[in-house]
């Protein structure tokens, strides 16, 4: 899929989830805020429950990325620690690495962070990890490797780039943007985490499943 068939998946997304999952599609909903289609404008019929926790489920797993298995093997987890089970599920996703390159400001998308960590750029602790879905623990040091510091996406980064597209770096979050770090201060609190979604409806979906 070439980089503008993705940009318009991505924007059609947004649109039918009625949430920004990039800069692009943010601007795109600014304009259209309404689904996409020939029908997008009309009114639609009141949606059932489960159509209601669905797209829920889903807004969800779009805004990190994640197929449905990974979303469903985190839901578990949380379902079975202590605290709501929502908000755990959220904390637990917000400690992704590929989602804290992106709030630290290391990228633009989830997207690009999680290329960013595929392709090996990332190192945590001075370890270097590749999968987007490692859990960074707290106290942990986030960083770009030296070697990949010159590359243009993440001299970009350093300059602050990115601070006009990104929400404001959470609070859990300790960074040095123009040395591409950031640390992982403490767990993450769901009223922090900058992410669109009723967990509760989220929660609702699986136990009905």
């Amino acid at each position: 899929m070439s980089t503008r068939s993705r940009t318009r998946s991505k924007t059609r997304l947004s649109r039918a989830l009625g949430i920004p999952l990039t800069p692009k599609a943010a601007k795109y909903l600014e304009k259209r805020p309404y689904a996409p289609g020939e029908h997008g404008r009309t009114k639609r019929k009141t949606d059932s429950d489960y159509a209601v926790r669905l797209r829920e489920k889903q807004r969800l797993r779009a805004q990190y990325g994640i197929r449905e298995a990974q979303l469903r093997r985190v839901f578990e987890e949380a379902r079975k620690a202590q605290g709501l089970t929502g908000e755990n599920l959220v904390e637990l996703l917000e400690m992704r690495l590929d989602a804290l390159v992106l709030r630290a400001g290391f990228a633009r998308t989830t997207a690009q962070a999680r290329q960013m960590v595929v392709h090996r750029h990332i190192l945590v602790n001075g370890e270097l990890v590749d999968r987007p879905s490692f859990r960074v623990k707290p106290g942990q040091m986030i960083h770009v490797k030296p070697r990949s510091e010159e590359m243009e996406p993440f001299q970009v980064a350093a300059a602050g780039g990115h601070v006009d597209v990104l929400p404001p770096t959470p609070s859990y979050l300790e960074v040095s943007i123009d040395r591409l770090q950031a640390t992982l201060v403490r767990r993450p609190k769901r009223s922090e985490v900058p992410v669109t979604c009723e967990v509760q409806l989220v929660v609702e979906y699986y136990a009905a499943r």
